[in-house]
C-alpha cells in the first residue's frame, strides 16, 4: 500500500484531541517546572545530555529521542551497536563488513556509507574522516558491556553538532569507572563460527578510578561474503577529581578490523582481505563555577589507517567495462593486470570549549566553540600523495527559555566555517507545550548543512592498462574524476510531536511526524565508465514514526515502534532508499528464579540496498530469541545467555547475493 503522511494541521488536531482525552481524570492545576533539580535526576523521567548540549528532561528536549539503556542492550542479544540500532524507529541496519563495517543509517542510506548522521562517544565525534564521514567503523569502537546508554536523536541536529548531524545524532555514553571497579569477563561461541571475548578490569578509589577493557568480535560473515570478519579493540578510561569542583577524564583506545571483501566471479571486485585500524586519545576537563554555571573543555585526536589493494586481471573484465566496443578478452593476456586499491590514512584533531549557565530562573544557556582539522591522504584514491586538509571553525549556542510553567522554547544555532566550502548557519527553533502532567506537544523547524567530503570533491582514479600480446599504446582508464564544483547539501526539517509518560498505566509514547526537505543532495553518477559526484535535484522525506513502551504486568515489558516513510525523490534508487513501512517489537518477561526471556521481531517492506541500486525484493522479516539465566556464587555473579538470531528463513542483507542466516550462540559472563 502507498503511505501518504497526514497534513500537519490535521495531525496537530489529532494529537491535541488525544492529549485532552488523557486529561479527563487529571486535575487542571498547573505544576511549576523550574528547570532541573536533584529530583529530576532521581525521577523515572530520563535526563538527556546530548540533544541541545544542555541536560534536559526527556519531555523538554527539542526533538524525538530514543534511549537504549544498559538493560535493554543486554536483553537484546546484539553483538554490536549497529545491530542494536535496528530497535530505533526509522533506522536501517546491515551486518555486512563489505562496506568496511556493519552500518546503520536513518531515513535511507543512499550509498554504501552512512555519512549523514553524527556519532558521538562520550562527546568525541567518532565518524570516519577517511570514509567520507561514515559512522560504521566508530560503532565498532566500544564494547556493548561498557555502554551505560545510547541517546539517539531522530532528526537533524546540525544546530548543536554541525555538518555531519544533518539527519540525526547517535550519542554513546560509556559507564563511569566508579561503577565498574572489579573484574568482568565473557565469552561467546556458536554457529557461523561466532567467537567473541571480553575482559575488563577496574580499580581505584574515591576521586581517582580507572578502567581497561579489551574485546574481540569474530564470525564468518554473511552467507555469500568472501571471508570472515574480525574486530579487536581496547579502551582505557580514567576519572579524576582533583577537588570538589573539578573533573578530569582521560580516554584512549584503538581498534582494528580484518575482513574479507569482494564478489564471486567479479574481476573488478575480487576476493581479498582488507584491514582498518584507528586509535584515539581524548582529554576532558570540567569545572563548576557556581551553583548554575559550568565550564568544560575537550581535546581529542583520532588516526585511521586503511589497507585494501588487489590485482585486476584485465582479460576477465566484462566487454564494455573499459570502453564501449572494447573486448578485454581479445586485447590482454592472461597475466596482464593492474593494481587497484583504496588504502590510505586520515587523522582529525579537535579542541572545543563550552560554558553552561542560568541567566535567570526561566532561562538556561549553553554556548561555545570548536576547532577541528581533518587530514586525508591516499595515492590510490586521489592520484597523488597530496594531503587534503580541511579546517572547521564552529560557534554554537542554545537557550532553553521556560516562557510559562507549561511552555518551553529551545532556540539555538551553529555558525560553521569550512576552509573548503565556506560559511554556513544551522538554526533550530522548537516549542514544547506541557498540556498536562505527563503529556507534551512539540513543534519546530531546524536546518542543517553537510559540506562535501575531501573524497567527494577530489577523488581522481586513473589506471594505465598495458597489453602483453598487442603492441598498442597504454590505455588510460579514468575510473573516477574530481568534482571541484560540488556544493554543500542542506536539509530543512519540520516536525510535530507528542510525548506521553503515564507511569500509573505503565505506558510511554513518543510520536514524530516529519518533513525533511533535501537540497543539493550529493550523489554518485557514471559518465561512460567514469564515476564522479554531482548535486542532485531537491526532494523530500516525509512520514510518521512512533515508539510505545508498556509494562502490562509485573516482570514484563513491551517495546513497539513503527516508521512510515515516503521519499519523494525523482531518482528511482533514492525513492526506495528506506522501507515505506517498518515495524519492530521487543518483548521481555522475567520468569521464576530471575530468568529473563526476550523476543524481538522486525519486519519491513522492500528497500534499495545500501550498496547501490540493487533492490531487496524480499524485505526483512527477522525474529530473535534470548534466554538469560543469572548465576551467583559467593560474592561473584554472572549470566548464561542463549541467543538465536533470525529463527526463520534467511533474508537478504547489503547485496542480493548476501544473506543473514540463523545464528545461535551461548554467552557466559561473570563479574567480581
Amino acid at each position: 500500500m502507498t503511505y501518504k503522511p497526514l497534513r500537519p494541521l490535521v495531525l496537530a488536531k489529532c494529537l491535541l484531541s488525544l492529549s485532552l482525552a488523557f486529561q479527563v481524570s487529571l486535575q487542571a492545576a498547573e505544576q511549576p517546572l523550574d528547570g532541573l533539580s536533584e529530583k529530576d535526576f532521581l525521577s523515572d523521567m530520563p535526563v538527556i545530555l546530548s540533544v541541545s548540549r544542555l541536560p534536559q528532561r526527556l519531555d523538554d528536549t527539542p526533538g524525538a529521542v530514543t534511549i537504549l539503556d544498559r538493560d535493554m542492550i543486554r536483553r537484546s542479544g546484539a553483538r554490536d551497536v549497529a545491530d542494536l540500532l535496528r530497535l530505533v524507529p526509522g533506522f536501517q541496519t546491515s551486518n555486512s563488513f563489505e562496506g568496511v563495517a556493519p552500518l546503520a543509517s536513518y531515513h535511507g542510506g543512499f550509498d554504501g556509507f552512512s555519512n549523514r548522521i553524527q556519532l558521538l562517544i562520550d562527546g568525541r565525534s567518532a565518524y570516519s574522516s577517511y570514509f567520507i564521514g561514515n559512522v560504521a567503523p566508530g560503532m565498532q569502537a566500544v564494547a556493548l558491556q561498557d555502554i551505560e546508554r545510547i541517546e539517539v536523536l531522530r532528526g537533524s541536529n546540525s544546530a548543536a553538532y554541525g555538518a555531519r548531524a544533518v539527519l540525526g545524532v547517535i550519542n554513546i555514553v560509556t559507564r563511569h569507572t566508579g561503577d565498574t571497579v572489579g573484574t568482568r569477563a565473557s565469552v561467546t561461541a556458536g554457529e557461523n563460527r561466532i567467537r567473541d571475548a571480553y575482559a575488563r578490569v577496574g580499580w581505584g578509589q574515591e576521586g581517582a578510578t580507572y578502567r581497561l577493557a579489551m574485546d574481540r568480535r569474530g564470525d564468518r560473515g554473511l552467507a555469500g561474503e568472501l571471508g570472515a570478519s574480525e574486530r579487536d579493540n581496547f579502551n582505557f578510561r580514567a576519572d579524576l577529581s582533583p577537588d570538589a569542583s573539578t573533573l578530569v577524564q582521560l580516554r584512549a583506545g584503538g581498534m582494528q578490523i580484518n575482513s574479507g571483501r569482494g564478489i564471486p566471479n567479479d574481476a573488478g571486485n575480487p576476493r581479498r582481505d582488507s584491514f582498518f585500524s584507528s586509535q584515539y586519545v581524548q582529554l576532558d576537563w570540567s569545572r563548576s563555577l557556581g551553583q548554575d554555571s559550568d565550564l568544560s573543555m575537550t581535546a581529542s585526536r583520532t588516526q585511521e589507517l586503511y589497507r585494501d589493494s588487489f590485482p585486476i586481471f584485465l582479460k576477465q573484465l566484462r566487454p564494455g567495462r573499459l570502453r564501449p566496443g572494447l573486448n578485454p578478452a581479445l586485447i590482454f593476456g592472461a597475466n596482464d593486470t593492474v593494481t587497484a586499491g583504496f588504502g590510505g590514512t586520515a587523522s582529525n584533531d579537535t579542541v572545543s570549549v563550552q560554558h553552561t549557565f542560568r541567566a535567570n530562573p526561566e532561562l538556561r544557556v549553553v554556548w561555545g566553540g570548536e576547532l577541528r582539522r581533518e587530514r586525508v591522504q591516499s595515492p590510490p584514491l586521489y592520484g597523488s600523495g597530496k594531503v587534503f586538509e580541511t579546517d572547521f571553525t564552529r560557534m554554537f549556542g542554545n537557550a532553553e527559555w521556560r516562557m510559562r510553567p507549561d511552555l518551553v522554547l529551545n532556540a539555538g544555532a551553529m555558525a560553521e566555517k569550512s576552509s573548503d566550502s565556506g560559511n554556513s548557519l544551522a538554526p533550530r527553533l522548537m516549542l514544547n507545550w506541557h498540556v498536562a502532567p505527563g503529556h507534551t506537544l512539540r513543534a519546530g523547524v531546524t536546518r542543517g548543512e553537510r559540506p562535501p567530503s575531501a573524497l567527494e570533491k577530489n577523488t581522481s582514479i586513473t589506471y594505465v592498462l598495458k597489453s602483453s600480446i598487442f603492441p598498442i599504446p597504454p590505455i588510460p582508464f579514468k575510473f573516477a574524476r574530481p568534482s571541484p564544483d560540488l556544493q554543500p547539501e542542506t536539509v530543512t526539517a519540520r516536525e510535530l510531536g507528542y510525548f506521553a509518560d503515564m507511569p500509573s498505566l505503565g505506558l510511554g509514547l513518543d510520536v514524530r511526524v516529519f518533513s525533511e526537505q533535501m537540497s543539493g543532495f550529493v550523489t554518485q553518477v557514471e559518465e561512460g565508465v567514469t564515476r564522479s559526484y554531482v548535486n542532485g535535484p531537491q526532494f523530500s522525506i516525509r512520514g510518521l514514526e512512533y515508539q510505545l513502551k508498556w509494562r502490562p504486568w509485573s516482570g514484563a515489558s513491551v517495546g513497539f515502534n513503527q516508521a512510515l516513510i515516503d521519499i519523494g525523490s525523482p531518482i528511482a534508487g533514492e525513492s526506495n532508499a528506506a522501507p515505506s513501512h517498518a515495524t519492530t517489537l521487543m518483548f521481555t518477561q522475567k520468569l521464576p528464579r530471575d530468568v529473563e526471556l526476550t523476543l524481538i521481531h522486525q519486519q519491513s517492506s522492500q528497500a534499495t540496498f545500501q550498496a547501490g541500486s540493487e533492490i531487496n525484493e524480499q524485505g526483512i522479516k527477522r525474529t530473535d530469541l534470548r534466554l538469560g539465566v543469572p548465576l551467583r556464587w559467593g560474592a561473584n555473579r554472572g549470566e548464561l545467555a542463549f541467543v538465536v538470531q533470525n529463527v526463520g528463513a534467511p533474508y537478504q542483507d547489503y547485496r542480493p547475493i548476501f544473506s543473514f542466516e540463523r545464528r545461535a550462540y551461548l554467552t557466559l559472563s561473570f563479574e567480581h
